[in-house]
């Protein structure tokens, strides 16, 4: 598996519903990417003054990210489709 280094993390995005609230349904040519995102694995923090300082996120954890963020690279491991992008451009975790 993939292991990202320092403050990356790699996830895979969540699929947003296809419906609007009035129950149209949106094409997928004319939808957004997901700004959401499941956490599939973490780097081991930033290097900081010598020392590491720990991840927030966490394996499982579902995030809410910056939709423009400059760090989000579009990666593909064995054929899937994942984002890896900086822990500063995740701007929380869903409960």
């Amino acid at each position: 598996m993939f292991k990202p280094l320092n403050n990356y993390v790699l996830m895979e995005r969540i699929q947003e519903d296809n419906k609007t609230a009035g129950g149209i349904i949106i094409p997928d040519n004319a939808k957004e990417k997901p700004v959401r995102g499941r956490v599939i694995a973490v780097g081991d923090g930033e290097m900081q003054n010598g020392n590491r300082v720990p991840m927030t996120v966490s394996v499982g954890d579902v995030v809410m990210f910056a939709k423009w963020a400059a760090s989000i690279n579009e990666v593909k491991i064995d054929g899937q489709d994942y984002v890896l992008i900086k822990e500063s451009d995740i701007l929380g975790i869903l409960k």
